[in-house]
């Protein structure tokens, strides 16, 4: 079993999500703890923004969320960056600050 470790911004940003969207971001976090590996269409790789990042994407009536990831470190989960997609493509910024967190979690 992994520990998950999440970024305090990205803690804060899931505390306040409607209560079942913090369910689903759990459940999938548990499932990536406890060694299960996540395919399309709850997660996809994000080689662009490093090896060994994911996305997990959620969707209910208020829009779509991505949740990112890491899983190279031994014995635990980076959750570091999430944010609401507002558009079809991933906005650069979300990218920029994804790459700064999961450096600063390093």
């Amino acid at each position: 079993m992994k520990m998950v470790r999440i970024h305090k911004l990205v803690a804060g940003d899931i505390k306040n999500l409607r209560l079942n969207l913090k369910i689903r971001v759990s459940e999938l976090l548990d499932l990536l703890a406890a060694g299960e590996g996540l395919g399309m269409p709850m997660s996809r790789p994000m080689p662009n923004i490093d090896t060994g990042v994911h996305e997990l994407r959620l969707k209910d009536s208020t829009g779509q969320y991505r949740v990112f990831y890491y899983t190279k470190v031994k014995g635990a989960i980076l959750v570091f960056h999430f944010f609401k997609k507002k558009t079809q493509t991933t906005p650069k910024k979300e990218f920029e600050t994804a790459k700064n967190r999961l450096r600063s979690m390093l």
